[in-house]
């Protein structure tokens, strides 16, 4: 009986610290998923910290931009009014000697204005062409405008408010229009929206391809967190 007695003890006792190191274990793996989730939240308001951080850059070099032109402005106006005060007098000379000045400077003017005619007429035809030539120079200078309707720009992974307001600013409505773009469009935009690689980074062109297909299925399983509250 007493060894019948030691196994039963035995026994129970390997069951009861099997069934306390199942609930250990499961404690173990729910405490890992919370430091998994963490990190998780960790990583993404970061990604919000940085896009936040390039918004308040933009916004504080338009900012900057405003107070710069605000500055310039009445400095500008005030040289403009200079400019038009028209300069003093010159003494004033005797009646006689203003007579034969006014005479002589006639008499000099005549062959003076005839030649300054004859070279003028090239001159007013050269401005002529330049000033009609200008508006078609200025319209072919400035920037495409998308044609139809404009897309959800918002979509794409780090495009906000502030960035979506600044690319409309460039022009740019439309998926198709990022999905085109060169290095040369790259680097223009990085400039007005003051970044730096990120548009390669955060695979703007791959997205605006995708969206402009039509292809959400693939969007959404490349870009799982697109259109969410991290991203906008």
């Amino acid at each position: 009986m007493t060894f019948f007695y030691m196994l039963l003890a035995f026994v129970v006792g390997i069951l009861v610290g099997w069934f306390i190191w199942g609930r250990l274990r499961g404690e173990l793996d729910s405490l890992r998923g919370d430091l998994d989730r963490t990190r998780s939240e960790r990583d993404r308001l970061r990604a919000d910290t940085d896009q936040l951080k390039g918004e308040l850059d933009a916004c504080g070099r338009a900012r900057a931009d405003l107070e710069s032109r605000l500055r310039n402005a009445p400095t500008a106006k005030a040289g403009a009014d200079k400019a038009a005060t028209p300069a003093p007098a010159a003494l004033m000379s005797t009646p006689a000697a203003a007579t034969s000045a006014t005479t002589k400077s006639a008499a000099a003017k005549k062959p003076a204005a005839a030649k300054t005619a004859t070279a003028a007429k090239p001159a007013a035809k050269a401005a002529a062409l330049k000033k009609a030539a200008a508006p078609a120079a200025k319209k072919a200078s400035a920037p495409k405008a998308a044609t139809g309707k404009a897309d959800n720009l918002r979509r794409l992974i780090g495009i906000g408010p502030v960035n979506e307001r600044l690319l409309k600013g460039q022009g740019v409505t439309t998926y198709a229009q990022i999905a085109a773009w060169t290095e040369a469009d790259i680097k223009r935009v990085e400039e007005v929206l003051n970044f730096d690689g990120r548009i390669a980074r955060e695979k703007w062109i791959e997205q605006a391809k995708l969206l402009a297909a039509g292809d959400e299925a693939e969007f959404a399983r490349q870009f799982p967190t697109a259109g969410t509250a991290s991203n906008t």
